[in-house]
């Protein structure tokens, strides 16, 4: 796995951030100059003029650690800490900095630069009585110590910064599934809306367009024709609501409404067909009960045939044949004279289409055809869909 560049992951720094880190540095220069101070002062009044102006000088540069060029700043610092000890602050913050970034060629190059200055300051300012090899050992185990340090905190940075885009992502992705899975259950509901509604709406044009042809009726046959249309009307809110009803199923965990048909409900549909005046012959050779899921796609898809014949072959004879078993799965045959006269009666052609997503979606399949002068759908549905 890519590691992210350091760019990504180093975190601004606010007023407390570099407040504390300029107290820092000015500690860490009090310790190298104080001590030394006196020796450069003997030597010249220059030398000391010289490490503060120089000191100054990387105090200013060492702003720059974070923006453009991290390694030439601890370079700078670290070398200029050869003959400043007011340097050493910025030359400690400058290698922290370089160390965060944990890349191996810049921390060995800037560790080695800031031993061999610390020698170099050492020497020429002639403060210890310690042999040299102690403070070679002494100098190498503090800088050792600083770049770790400086690594052990690149490594928290970036892995804060990982976990916070490893969040940001999941969170991406959540809303991605929450949004499919929006949109799957708005087609989902469409498609049921279409078949619940499709059936009544078929039943009141044909009885409304019945009662607009026929001439000569008396008031109570008129009356009676018009409480068929606003029964079935109420039906098709009643069916209405059921769909709607399962977006607020999720709140209580409580069916709200009735529940969805099954296959046992099919004889019912046929019936409710035959007495709206459509010509419906249904044999049902299917062995054993249904499962639910199953009995309901295919009840949808008789639906869908009782309404396709209403609106396209009003008064035809439409032939269900519904055959299965748990070995051989649900085989649907619906067969019906093809209409001679457009439908009156409005649709949007999606209903078939619908069905066979549904059938699909339940490892099925769904055909629809014309056989010389019938029109034939014939669907199949796995017995445990």
């Amino acid at each position: 796995m890519d590691r992210q560049p350091p760019e990504e992951y180093q975190p601004q720094l606010g007023a407390w951030s570099t407040a504390w880190r300029i107290g820092v540095m000015l500690l860490v220069s009090a310790l190298a100059w104080v001590p030394v101070v006196q020796h450069e002062a003997r030597t010249g009044a220059w030398w000391v003029a010289a490490d503060l102006l120089l000191g100054a000088a990387c105090y200013a540069l060492v702003i720059w650690r974070r923006r453009r060029l991290p390694v030439a700043v601890a370079l700078v610092t670290g070398l200029v800490s050869c003959v400043s000890g007011v340097a050493a602050g910025p030359a400690l913050l400058a290698a922290v900095s370089v160390a965060t970034r944990r890349r191996w060629r810049e921390i060995v190059l800037v560790g080695a630069v800031n031993v061999v200055a610390g020698q170099l300051f050492a020497v020429l300012t002639d403060t210890t009585s310690h042999p040299r090899w102690v403070d070679l050992v002494v100098t190498t185990v503090v800088v050792a110590a600083v770049l770790a340090w400086g690594m052990y905190i690149g490594s928290r940075r970036e892995l804060m910064c990982t976990l916070r885009n490893r969040a940001e992502r999941a969170e991406a992705e959540q809303e991605l599934r929450v949004a499919q899975a929006r949109g799957q259950e708005q087609a989902r509901i469409a498609r049921e809306m279409h078949d619940v509604l499709a059936h009544r709406i078929s039943q009141i044009s044909m009885h409304a367009g019945a009662l607009a042809y026929r001439s000569g009726l008396s008031d109570e046959e008129v009356r009676a024709s018009a409480e068929v249309i606003r029964d079935k009307a109420h039906e098709a809110l009643d069916d209405l609501r059921g769909v709607l009803g399962v977006l607020r199923d999720g709140r209580t965990g409580e069916t709200l409404l009735a529940p969805q048909p099954t296959y046992a409900d099919l004889p019912g549909l046929v019936a409710e067909a035959q007495e709206s005046g459509t010509r419906v012959e249904l044999e049902d050779l299917v062995e054993g009960p249904v499962p639910d899921v199953a009995g309901r796609t295919v009840y949808r898809i008789v639906q869908e045939g009782i309404t396709n014949a209403r609106k396209h072959a009003p008064g035809a004879l439409l032939t269900v044949r519904v055959a299965g078993s748990p070995e051989d799965g649900i085989d649907v045959l619906l067969q019906n004279p093809v209409g001679f006269e457009p439908t009156r009666t409005p649709g949007s052609g999606l209903g078939l289409v619908g069905l066979a997503e549904r059938a699909e979606l339940r490892g099925g399949r769904l055909e629809h055809r014309r056989d010389g002068g019938r029109f034939v759908l014939h669907g199949w549905i796995p017995w445990a869909a």
